[in-house]
């Protein structure tokens, strides 16, 4: 019998996708529900849900951070999981600020999108969806150099390398260079990684949600 505090709750409309990662998370021992929409997965979801969800971000009706937020208000606390297309980093920042455990852009690889679901079901349950309290956080942050907080302020508002290095007059070359280093001063292993540290300090207060 599969255990309900496992389920992954697949809400894309796109039929194709709910049938490929269905099938591959059947295949490394999930429980699996799939939904063609917002609103399905909605009218079926309370707060005895369990498990985690994996929620396509572009969808007709109600779209992907809308049914975040409806699932907040609710006091539904399952770890979500963004799933983003191309071009799409803005939504994800506005997905990770608040409160998606980690967003996977499409087509996303089967060992980024089980690794992403470990993560996802290790927090289920908590109360708590910061993986680091403020003050660790800043103690991070404090680490990075004058250059590197700008580019991670660009990286916060969800801006690309090269409107980044626009915005402050360096190279494309340079500000990836930045990035990496910032990385690793986080210990971050992604985007969605840094994104969590950011708001855990409290930068991007004032960007736009």
């Amino acid at each position: 019998m599969s255990d309900p505090a496992r389920t992954i709750h697949v809400v894309d409309d796109d039929e194709a996708i709910r049938q490929s990662v269905g099938f591959m998370l059947r295949k490394a021992g999930h429980a699996v529900r799939t939904y063609a929409s917002g609103i399905e997965f909605l009218k079926t979801t309370t707060r005895d849900t369990q498990g985690c969800v994996l929620l396509d971000v572009r969808m007709p009706e109600i779209d992907g951070l809308e049914v975040q937020a409806r699932l907040a208000q609710q006091g539904i606390m399952l770890p979500v999981i963004m799933l983003t297309g191309h071009g799409d980093v803005t939504l994800a920042v506005r997905a990770v600020k608040a409160g998606a455990i980690e967003f996977l852009e499409k087509p996303f690889e089967r060992t980024a999108l089980l690794l992403a679901i470990d993560e996802a079901l290790s927090q289920a349950g908590r109360n708590d969806r910061s993986n680091l309290a403020a003050a660790e956080a800043a103690v991070r942050l404090a680490a990075l150099t004058a250059r590197e907080h700008d580019v991670l302020d660009g990286m916060v508002l969800g801006r690309p390398n090269k409107l980044i290095a626009y915005d402050l007059g360096i190279a494309t070359r340079t500000v990836e260079v930045h990035r990496a280093n910032l990385m690793e001063k986080l210990s971050a292993r992604s985007l969605s990684d840094v994104l969590r540290i950011a708001f855990a300090a409290g930068l991007g207060d004032a960007a736009p949600a």
